[in-house]
């Protein structure tokens, strides 16, 4: 599991949501993953102290600014490209078995207390951002 967070002072999917503040994620979904590897890396997500205080350090979470998420999901993160230029998607979990992680994903950070909005699993997307910093960070599971 690959998960890639963007700070974003607004987002959208189309088709799917919106939201006014806080992290777009970009979620893919490995051959192999699990639901407890879903908790996990939703509670590190939602705790991850990447917004400023009044300092302007990194000390506030998504949880701590009332952030909200979008979170989309996005097989090509699994891509193997040791091997030639075309990349491989062989490592990435079928999309049947995706989805249900993916839904777990945004549940457990429902759960938490995050207001989450979602791009439409499996459907080609317009994903926009005004990313806040810029401020990138990957979780690898």
């Amino acid at each position: 599991m690959k998960v890639v967070i963007q700070r974003a002072a607004r987002a959208r999917s189309s088709p799917g949501g919106a939201i006014r503040s806080g992290l777009v994620v970009l979620l893919g979904i490995a051959e192999g993953d699990d639901e407890a590897g879903i908790r996990r890396l939703a509670g590190k997500t939602a705790r991850l102290r990447i917004f400023p205080d009044d300092a302007g350090r990194f000390d506030r979470s998504l949880l701590d600014t009332g952030g909200e998420a979008l979170v989309v999901s996005q097989f090509t993160l699994i891509a193997d490209t040791a091997k030639g230029n075309r990349p491989s998607f062989s490592d990435a979990a079928r999309p049947e078995t995706a989805e249900l992680l993916y839904e777990a994903f945004c549940d457990e950070l429902r759960k938490l207390g995050v207001e989450v909005a979602t791009g439409v699993f499996g459907a080609h997307m317009q994903v926009e951002l005004v990313n806040d910093g810029p401020v990138t960070i990957v979780l690898d599971a």
